[in-house]
């Protein structure tokens, strides 16, 4: 089946089969990065532009924006739950549902662009600061039913910075 580049324009995550070091700092850096490059996207756009949905049937712009800031808060604590806990049961949450409530669809951008500032600078932190065996820790995904490793999740996660950064270029073009 083929894929929809407007839903998928950089194709869906595939983990490499060994994650090295220097793949994990291309990652990291790619997390760090994503704050600014939003901030200079958006900078003075006119916010009715980000109603529009990147894709028939998808999210606003502002959704996405808004998104962004609520997934990868969530990802910042399952962080946390794996490095403190024994492979932890993470709790769920209806991203849909999120993006429906009048923070995630209507709310002015600004918040979730500082909001995503200041939770990447802690996860960054985190992040560079863990030992080699703090990669292998785990944590449950109690829906998909899936225990993933913290390295295969950095992977995840610097995926969507640049999956939802060209959805929202791609309202703005």
């Amino acid at each position: 089946m083929e894929l929809n580049p407007l839903q998928y324009p950089i194709g869906k995550f595939a983990a490499p089969e060994i994650i090295t070091p220097a793949l994990r700092q291309e990652w990291i850096q790619t997390i760090a990065e994503l704050p600014g490059q939003l901030a200079a996207l958006l900078d003075g756009v006119d916010e009715t532009l980000l109603e529009k949905p990147y894709r028939e049937g998808g999210w606003s712009a502002r959704k996405v924006i808004h998104h962004l800031y609520d997934s990868h808060i969530n990802s910042y604590i399952r962080f946390k739950m794996a490095l403190t806990e024994e492979n932890p049961t993470i709790k769920p949450y209806d991203e849909n549902t999120w993006a429906e409530m009048p923070d995630g669809n209507e709310a002015p951008i600004a918040w979730s662009i500082e909001g995503i500032k200041y939770i990447h600078l802690r996860w960054v932190y985190l992040m560079e600061t863990m030992d080699e065996s703090d990669w292998s820790r785990t944590y449950f995904h109690p829906e998909s039913g899936i225990t993933y490793r913290l390295d295969k999740v950095l992977g995840i996660y610097a995926w969507h910075c640049v999956h939802h950064l060209k959805h929202i270029q791609s309202v703005l073009k």
